[in-house]
């Protein structure tokens, strides 16, 4: 057996290994994970909409909450674990491809990736948060502000900070386009679902992607304000960008649509962690 055929058998072995049980309940447990910390910062919006300014809506807060319950310190680990297990699943679909026809192509594969970095860094931080050596990345606020002040030092920065901006924006109007759209129906196992079942995953993807993508499109708004006043003191994090929700003049019932969005967007992921095509 030559070198090529030994290659090409290794390789065919090894996306084998990517897309067997292991990386399949690796996925699930990331959708899991997802799903518990959006619905938390969601529970934590709704409270501070309605008058309790004490929380904190973002990633850390939403830990420091669980760390606060009964086990707290296990399920730490366990949305550690299953966040890195997004990040496994992901690193497969960049080097071997997703589901469907167009998996392979390689904008679909360069996505892959920058999920995988993303939620090896979300992963990272959890699990830093729950061993005590970390401050679960810290407010999402402070690192906003922290990360537009180090980059508009750079040459250019305020150029950088304006384009990443732009991007955050898009890829804010693309989540809630993709939303409404309900492309999201292609990577569900649809055949396994009630008629019943389907609406209700219809009315969470649509209601969740719609409020995520406002969210984001929001945060990218202020990064560009930022870059173009050269004050790194407008970036907003997730938290602040939810309470400026409220400071609109529809009130705190803007936050608190958005909010129950972000909730949403959690029973959402649960229900992608149940019947998505992995």
């Amino acid at each position: 057996m030559n070198t090529k055929v030994m290659a090409r058998n290794g390789r065919r072995e090894a996306e084998r290994a990517a897309k067997g049980s292991v990386t399949e309940g690796a996925a699930r447990a990331g959708f899991t994970a997802r799903g518990v910390i959006y619905l938390l910062v969601g529970v934590l919006a709704l409270q501070i909409a309605f008058g309790d300014k004490g929380h904190q809506a973002d990633r850390h807060g939403a830990l420091a909450e669980i760390a606060q319950k009964p086990f707290g310190a296990v399920l730490l680990w366990a949305l550690g674990i299953g966040l890195a297990g997004m990040a496994v699943w992901r690193l497969s679909e960049a080097l071997f491809g997703s589901t469907g026809p167009d998996g392979r192509k390689a904008r679909k594969r360069l996505l892959s990736l920058v999920r995988c970095v993303f939620y090896a860094f979300v992963a990272y931080s959890v699990l830093a948060f729950a061993s005590g050596s970390g401050s679960g990345g810290g407010s999402s606020d402070k690192q906003s502000k922290d990360v537009t002040a180090t980059v508009l030092q750079w040459p250019a920065g305020q150029w950088l900070v304006a384009l990443a901006g732009v991007g955050v924006v898009v890829a804010g109007v693309w989540i809630a386009v993709q939303a409404l759209r309900r492309a999201y129906h292609d990577k569900l196992k649809f055949g396994a679902l009630s008629p019943r079942t389907r609406r209700l995953v219809d009315v969470t993807g649509v209601a969740g992607g719609v409020a995520r993508g406002a969210v984001f499109a929001a945060a990218g708004a202020f990064a560009v304000r930022a870059a173009v006043d050269y004050r790194p003191d407008k970036a907003k994090g997730l938290d602040d960008t939810l309470r400026t929700f409220a400071a609109t003049p529809l009130g705190p019932w803007l936050l608190v649509c958005v909010a129950v969005g972000l909730v949403m967007f959690g029973l959402f992921s649960f229900a992608m962690a149940r019947w998505r095509r992995v």
